[in-house]
């Protein structure tokens, strides 16, 4: 099993970065490569379900995830996605949505993953892409959240 964390600072605090978790924020952070086809978006509460269909050069593989926790309180928001149908490279997928307090204007998010393969090799080949993938969104996170300072 691999985990890792980025943390990224947002102009918003915990309420208003957390309403912004949609579907919208969800598309604008796909990346590039693989494409990605939003089949199915329900949420962030708990039995919420997202699935995906990833485009790769020569193949399709399907991404069925199950939101499984959610917590509140004044100083963080989290919800946690587990992969329940998973492209064949991967066997388990673990992602916290992490939404910490920092102060009164502002927030940390912090994307928690663990992730596992069959295999020990395709986890040390993952890692680079997946950690590349979640880095990518530090700025879309900033421009997204700063775009809702006058909403």
């Amino acid at each position: 099993m691999m985990q890792f964390s980025v943390k990224t600072l947002v102009d918003q605090p915990i309420a208003r970065v957390f309403a912004g978790f949609d579907q919208s924020l969800f598309l604008k952070l796909a990346p590039p490569f693989p494409p990605v086809k939003l089949l199915r978006f329900d949420g962030c509460a708990p039995q919420d379900q997202v699935h995906l269909r990833l485009s790769f050069i020569f193949f399709a593989q399907t991404w069925e995830s199950l939101i499984t926790a959610q917590h509140q309180d004044t100083n963080e928001i989290y919800f946690i996605d587990e992969g329940v149908k998973l492209p064949f490279f991967l066997k388990k997928w673990r992602h916290k949505h992490r939404i910490v307090q920092q102060d009164a204007q502002s927030s940390w998010i912090i994307d928690e993953i663990s992730f596992d393969t069959p295999f020990w090799l395709p986890r040390w080949l993952l890692f680079p892409s997946l950690y590349a993938m979640f880095a990518y969104r530090k700025p879309i996170y900033r421009r997204y959240f700063a775009s809702k300072q006058s909403a």
